[in-house]
């Protein structure tokens, strides 16, 4: 019982979160209607997305406000960094090809600009937080970087021609007509009550969209303000669940006047699993609605561009304002080592992911751009991956043998990096 109210709560915050995005993605991607295919994935649509990891980062700190609230962001940060650059372009991958297309065809120079913006943002990230105390300069110098990028990207993008027609925005009947478990997941969602877009799109409103002289802000203010509540219930479902007997730090918490407790693993690890989940699904809707659409440039640019907003402005502006307000985070050792242990797993593992980004066929158009044919194996090998990082982060979560020797020898690298902060 004390395991299952949990993860009954991060299953309906899961829900929550992806019913309320589905408003947000509708008004921000009005705002960037005009920019060019792969931009607007990098940016707009990769904000829009990962506004869950902001809340929760924002909230496990100014909740906890200790060492574990930005333990919970730390993991929930780079758990979804992980599940969006390894699962959800895996899924976009296997479900565009079959029997008559063998490849995603991609960009290279996509692949290569949120690329190597990515890793360059994970080094400052490792560099960065070797420290026990951890101040508002820290938070300020991530922020920069995904500054500096999204300047980079909007510099660069090439205007598009202005969309006049507008994709018809769904009510209830779009949730009912997939099906009864369409249905079921529209319901268990509240979805006649966090439906939002029904609430701000009627029919003077759908011409003003084509017309383009709609106002988007009420219905992005209010699926955030429902987005920040799903994510206050996603935080305090994974501090229970990371009660119990091994985690000495929260041994049981409270639950209507009776005494429970959880699985016992410390919060940063329960983010990495938990967490990043749930904040990831409207990421990972957004890139399958685009490698549906064919749109497999910004399906890709979205899970990195997610990426890169997660461990630079959803980290750092959390890190920035609370340090600012209250002081610096004292971390404990043994949380720095988990901290930089994951950072530095994040930063290889994401240079294993490029790798199998890169090395698929080269495809040359006619145009003469460069693509990279993405084919079912590239799409299984990093699935494989991210099942081994999950088997680690549980192993190492109860202390089994053999993780604790990587983490030593992990470790061991990480003791070189101070000399560089």
């Amino acid at each position: 019982m004390g395991i299952f109210i949990p993860l009954l709560l991060i299953f309906f915050s899961c829900l929550f979160i992806w019913r309320a995005c589905d408003g947000f993605e509708f008004a921000s991607e009005y705002v960037g209607r005009n920019m060019s295919e792969g931009v607007r994935g990098g940016t707009i649509n990769a904000i829009s997305s990962s506004l869950p990891e902001l809340f929760t980062t924002l909230i496990a700190l100014f909740v906890m406000q200790d060492q574990d609230g930005f333990a919970v962001g730390i993991g929930t940060t780079a758990g979804s960094a992980l599940f969006n650059g390894m699962i959800i372009p895996a899924l976009c991958i296997l479900m565009v090809t079959g029997s008559l297309v063998k490849t995603v065809n991609v960009s290279r120079k996509v692949i290569w600009r949120d690329g190597v913006a990515l890793i360059l943002g994970q080094v400052l990230l490792v560099v960065v937080l070797t420290s026990t105390s951890l101040v508002w300069w820290q938070g300020l110098m991530l922020m920069i970087f995904y500054v500096l990028y999204l300047w980079y990207m909007i510099g660069s993008m090439k205007k598009q021609e202005s969309n006049d027609s507008v994709e018809e925005v769904s009510q209830a009947d779009e949730n009912e007509a997939n099906g009864p478990v369409a249905a079921c997941f529209y319901y268990l969602s509240l979805g006649p009550a966090l439906d939002l877009e029904r609430f701000f799109i009627d029919d003077k409103a759908r011409a003003k969209i084509k017309s383009e002289t709609w106002n988007g802000w009420p219905l992005l203010l209010s699926s955030a303000a429902v987005i920040g509540v799903a994510c206050w219930l996603l935080v305090k479902a994974c501090e229970w669940l990371g009660t119990g007997a091994a985690n000495a730090a929260h041994p049981s918490y409270e639950f209507f006047g009776h005494t429970l407790s959880g699985i016992g693993m410390p919060a940063m690890f329960v983010a990495v699993i938990f967490a990043a989940m749930a904040t990831s699904v409207p990421d990972t809707i957004i890139s399958l609605r685009d490698a549906r659409d064919g749109d497999h440039d910004d399906a890709v640019a979205n899970a990195l561009g997610s990426n890169i907003f997660d461990i630079c402005f959803a980290l750092g502006f959390p890190l920035f304002l609370f340090t600012l307000i209250y002081g610096p985070i004292e971390m404990s050792p043994e949380t720095v080592e988990q901290s930089a242990e994951l950072r530095f797993i994040l930063l290889v593992l994401t240079l294993v992911s490029a790798l199998a980004f890169l090395i698929g066929k080269k495809i040359k158009t006619p145009g003469g751009v460069t693509l990279t044919g993405l084919g079912r194996g590239n799409a299984y090998f990093l699935l494989g991956v991210y099942a081994v990082f999950l088997v680690y982060i549980l192993g190492r979560a109860y202390h089994a043998d053999w993780t604790q020797k990587i983490s030593v020898w992990i470790n061991g690298i990480i003791e070189h990096l101070p000399q560089f902060n």
